[in-house]
């Protein structure tokens, strides 16, 4: 069985995709990127409020899927810039403070609305 799950606390999709799709008994997240989501514009601030407002967004999506970030197994992580990874780590690290999931980290050249990061997961579900 295959469930759409959806949140308005989280921004909705700028394309055909769904925030999220439970299956299996996990959870598979579409990128997340800083976007607010009452105002829908990319968050300023630098990577640090970025990376903040990317996992805010990821933990809105995945309460909305009955799961949490304590629930996630696998990250991957798209950044504009691999000179930031360290600032990232910085932030993520407090998502994450105890048997962080697995990761991937890549560097691209862009990204929509031109935000620095975006990060998917793959979470269980109940």
């Amino acid at each position: 069985m295959r469930t759409v799950i959806q949140t308005p606390k989280a921004p909705p999709a700028v394309g055909p995709y769904s925030q999220a799709i439970r299956a299996g008994g996990f959870l598979f997240l579409s990128g997340q990127i800083a976007l607010d989501p009452v105002t829908g514009q990319v968050v300023g601030g630098g990577i640090e409020a970025q990376t903040e407002q990317v996992m805010r967004n990821l933990s809105a999506v995945l309460s909305a899927g009955g799961s949490s970030l304590d629930q996630v197994v696998k990250c991957t992580v798209y950044l504009k810039n691999l000179e930031d990874f360290a600032k990232v780590n910085a932030v993520y690290s407090r998502f994450f403070p105890k048997n962080p999931p697995a990761r991937s980290t890549v560097e691209i050249s862009r990204l929509p609305r031109n935000s620095s990061i975006e990060i998917d997961v793959i979470a269980e579900a109940e």
